[in-house]
């Protein structure tokens, strides 16, 4: 049984009173026991939160009480288990840090394509298709065909898309990204480069998974997510990878089965990234976790033998 909602929502706004809502809305999480990420800036809203559907309604309303955001629109799936373990509402300069200054989505952007239509850009040779997302966002799954630029950082995207455009007689370009937040400020700084014919899948890949048929798709693999479902795969279903506990990225099951596969240390993907001394570090915190695990199942499985006890004296 699905027990939480999960609503992912961004909005770019002029939104120069951010600060006065940072308390507001952690207030309103905490009352409802709702967690997950929200940013705040000049530029906007964004983020993911979880919880109780009512809980989660309880936030988004209050959002939608300033005319600002009334037309809120968030991306919503549900999760047997809790995709979040905290909460926090931060204040920022970007709510997706892109680092070109003068980039307003409100004042440019390109043309937004429904999922339904999509599948006409990738298939069509004269249309450049580019994912926006990380190289361990990428490495799970895309749309056949599209370009990766190999990103650790969206900071690093705008220069790529100069030098990757570079000598092309009037481009057509098509960018996506996993909600659409980020090909809002990508299709905005093409737009600014001179970039005529810029396209936008609305809603991202959640959108397009939730809505294509399986069967008419043309993603291939599974859609990283920042929560603790890790992928989702069409029709928004939980998929199957985990987290790396040493570097935050995506591993499959086949990747736990390779021999450089350290559980909590290290896995394919990092395995050259850190040093001695911090494998020992994360093997130490893994034992601390495992052990604390073990108590809370420990004490569980007591109070469930004390229950069971308790209704057979009754009995």
């Amino acid at each position: 049984m699905d027990n939480y909602r999960v609503a992912a929502l961004y909005k770019f706004v002029a939104f120069s009173d951010f600060e006065d809502w940072q308390q507001p809305l952690l207030e309103c999480c905490l009352q409802h026991g709702v967690k997950g990420t929200l940013l705040l800036a000049s530029e906007g809203i964004n983020g993911t939160i979880a919880g109780p559907a009512d809980g989660v309604e309880a936030v988004l309303e209050l959002l939608r009480g300033d005319e600002r955001f009334a037309d809120l629109t968030p991306k919503e799936s549900s999760s047997t288990n809790p995709p979040f373990a905290r909460l926090k509402v931060r204040l920022k300069r970007e709510i997706v840090t892109m680092g070109v200054p003068g980039i307003d989505p409100n004042h440019i952007v390109g043309t937004y394509v429904e999922p339904q239509d999509w599948n006409r850009l990738p298939e069509d040779p004269n249309v450049v298709v580019i994912d926006t997302r990380n190289e361990y966002e990428v490495a799970i799954g895309t749309f056949c065909g599209a370009r990766d630029p190999k990103l650790r950082s969206f900071r690093a995207f705008p220069e790529w898309l100069r030098q990757e455009l570079a000598g092309m007689d009037k481009p057509k370009v098509a960018m996506f990204c996993t909600g659409g937040i980020r090909c809002e400020k990508s299709t905005a700084f093409l737009k600014e480069e001179g970039v005529e014919e810029v396209f936008h899948l609305q809603g991202g890949i959640l959108n397009y998974l939730e809505k294509v048929p399986e069967a008419e798709s043309l993603w291939e693999g599974e859609c990283f997510v920042f929560d603790g479902r890790v992928s989702v795969v069409h029709g928004l279903q939980r998929g199957t990878y985990e987290l790396c506990l040493a570097c935050g990225d995506p591993v499959s099951k086949s990747d736990e089965l390779q021999p450089e596969f350290i559980e909590g240390v290290q896995c394919k993907g990092c395995i050259g990234r850190t040093t001695p001394a911090q494998k020992e570090k994360f093997a130490a915190r893994f034992a601390q976790q495992k052990l604390a695990d073990s108590r809370v199942v420990a004490r569980a499985t007591r109070d469930q033998a004390r229950l069971e006890n308790s209704q057979r004296a009754r009995d």
